[in-house]
């Protein structure tokens, strides 16, 4: 069993795992189904890879740059308690785990392609990392509950076949509100979140104009730069906590806070404010960063789906990580994450007062890197239904999930419990604690509950996507009757408010993708920029 475990573990953890080789994989295999010269095969490729690159060192960015803003909350507020951090609980587990995650995460993956092939769901989920995240919590709660290491394969890689199939089904209507079309899919572990804030904004948003077409004064105008903007308020967040922390822990802790990003603790007061500064600024050049990537592996990903979708899983679709929605709300994205967060900090102070004390659940303080991608592309389903007011309570509700949901599942983690770390996600949270809870019914009688659970999640996500996404329903379409027309833009070109749809060749992923049912054709919420444009054909 050594080689075969060794080739388990090499496939998952040096390439199944790593979603820039995944991506350049799937998209040199649709480049080969269309039958493209090996030079365009090999860019292709390539440059798909790159993307995820540019997204993985954004990403990079991110996280070093809001390492310091959380050291400066947690020394303001004087909170301590549980950290959601999908990578910190993953590595702890794969100490102990690791076999198992990997022949789990490969049969899953299997099975989701089957799904994919011979049901309705013809999502393939391309977002490896979140694979091995599902994978490593279904070990993780399967093992604690005391089943066999045969066992947690087999039922753990059906239920994580169930899962990547089902949840891209339960957001596409919203997704396809987003896109304005079935290109591409959401594939994210956020899932219930982004539907909770699309649902949020139908409710709460119906005339309330999108977070793209804000009414700025000339001297404004500058803010319609997401760069500029978001690296603007970044900067004043920055600034605010910085002074607050040093009013409140002194100089000699304050000054510290900006050596938890990897860089060097500040020298004095004027150095301390000054490292706010480029901090923020730091905040927005990794946004563009991340922007960027996903405009060049969209760019890739989408003409290569359709070989896959032709030759290997008829009218198939893409279910991609949760910032390929951000170019197409970036506004949405900050006041998302503000919105989150800020819900994450209410959800903090329940927990502290009552919740807490009542149930015995742990402290979630507010991570920031899940608030800003799960609360960032909240916001864009939340504008997308109901504007900037459902992007604000979509993306607040987002971060009230985010907070509660990783308590709850704390609770059937056993030992790991004690991590000071858990999953971060909405989905790893409500389902987590459904099997969680399941397996505590025993071996025999807990299979067959985890079983029925899966079943319940494919038979609904079926149902989903026969009633609603294959017969075209648009989750906004109330609101853009209530807006008041919307106004030309007379004195130059289309700002980055006006509406836009995704050009035609850009729109299908196979026969049927952007026609018919399934491919149904949706517009863009009101006030969307342009998405990123179809690559060139060659000549």
């Amino acid at each position: 069993m050594g080689p075969l475990i060794a080739t388990a573990e090499f496939l998952v953890n040096e390439i199944l795992s790593q979603p820039p080789y995944l991506i350049g994989l799937i998209t040199a295999v649709g480049l080969i189904a269309l039958k493209k010269p090996a030079g365009q095969v090999v860019g292709g490729a390539i440059r798909a890879t790159l993307g995820f690159l540019l997204i993985n060192a954004g990403a990079g960015l991110v996280v070093d740059s809001l390492a310091p803003l959380g050291e400066m909350i947690q020394g303001s507020t004087g909170a301590h308690g549980v950290i959601p951090t999908n990578e910190a609980i993953v590595g702890i587990a794969q100490e102990q785990f690791g076999a198992r995650v990997a022949w789990l995460m490969i049969t899953g993956f299997a099975l989701s392609l089957v799904l994919a092939r011979f049901t309705p769901l013809r999502y393939v989920f391309l977002t490896g990392h979140h694979i091995l995240f599902m994978a490593t919590l279904t070990t993780m709660v399967l093992a604690t509950a005391g089943l066999s290491p045969v066992a947690v394969v087999i039922v753990g890689g059906v239920l994580l076949g169930i899962m990547l199939v089902s949840m891209p089904a339960f957001a596409h209507p919203w997704t396809k509100r987003i896109t304005g079309n079935n290109t591409i899919a959401i594939g994210h572990f956020g899932t219930a979140g982004y539907v909770t804030a699309g649902a949020a904004g139908q409710l709460f948003g119906r005339r309330s104009r999108s977070t793209e077409e804000m009414n700025l004064p000339e001297g404004l105008r500058f803010l319609r730069d997401s760069m500029v903007a978001t690296a603007l308020s970044m900067l004043l967040v920055y600034v605010v906590m910085a002074l607050v922390h040093l009013a409140k822990a002194g100089q000699k802790t304050a000054f510290k806070a900006f050596s938890a990003g990897g860089g060097e603790a500040a020298s004095d007061v004027g150095n301390y404010v000054m490292s706010a500064v480029m901090q923020g600024l730091q905040f927005g050049i990794s946004v563009a960063v991340i922007l960027f990537g996903v405009r060049t592996i969209l760019g890739e990903i989408v003409p290569a789906f359709q070989g896959i979708a032709a030759r290997v899983v008829p009218g198939a679709v893409p279910s991609l990580d949760a910032p390929m929605v951000f170019p197409y709300a970036q506004n949405a994205v900050l006041i998302g994450f503000i919105a989150s967060f800020t819900g994450g900090l209410v959800s903090l102070g329940l927990l502290t007062a009552v919740f807490g004390p009542a149930f015995g659940l742990a402290l979630v303080l507010p991570g920031l890197v899940p608030h800003f991608f799960t609360g960032g592309a909240a916001g864009v389903y939340g504008n997308a239904t109901g504007g900037r007011r459902g992007a604000v309570v979509g993306a607040f509700l987002n971060g009230v999930l985010i907070t509660f949901l990783p308590a709850l599942l704390l609770k059937v983690l056993g030992d790991f419990g004690d991590a000071n770390t858990t999953f971060g996600d909405a989905d790893f949270g409500w389902f987590g604690t459904l099997i969680g809870n399941a397996a505590k019914a025993g071996q025999t009688a807990g299979v067959v509950l985890m079983l029925l659970i899966g079943g319940v999640v494919l038979g609904a996500a079926v149902l989903m996507q026969k009633r609603v996404v294959e017969r075209g329903w648009d989750p906004g379409a109330r609101r853009d009757a209530l807006l008041p027309p919307q106004k030309d833009e007379a004195d130059g070109p289309p700002a980055a408010g006006a509406a836009a749809t995704i050009p035609a060749q850009a729109a299908g992923t196979g026969a049927d993708a952007g026609t018919g049912a399934r491919g149904a054709k949706i517009a863009p919420p009101r006030g969307a920029p342009a998405p990123p444009p179809p690559p060139a054909k060659d000549e």
